[in-house]
């Protein structure tokens, strides 16, 4: 096996990778700011429809899992970094 076959799916595999964990990343933001105005709504006293507390509940293990992804998936010697999107070009309500 050719010295470039090989360097050419190491390195395919290590942007897999990168697409993988930022999709992950990307993921992980959305997520989050879902939480947040969902806390914000049960903080201002407004009470929830109950299919938004199962997605509330759904979010945390959700939040989770990518956060335990991650983890697992992050480079250990170049870390990625990741910039989140501007809440403006968010579906907040998907």
């Amino acid at each position: 096996m050719a010295p470039e076959s090989v360097s050419f799916r190491i390195t395919r595999t290590a942007e897999d990778l990168a697409q993988t964990v930022a999709a992950l990343s990307h993921r992980l933001v959305h997520l989050e700011q879902r939480l947040g105005l969902l806390e914000m709504a049960l903080e201002e006293d407004q009470q929830p429809e109950p299919d938004q507390l199962q997605a509330l509940s759904n979010v945390e293990v959700l939040l989770r899992d990518c956060r335990q992804l991650l983890e697992t998936s992050a480079p250990v010697s170049a870390p990625l970094a990741v910039e989140p999107a501007p809440p403006e070009e968010l579906d907040l309500a998907a």
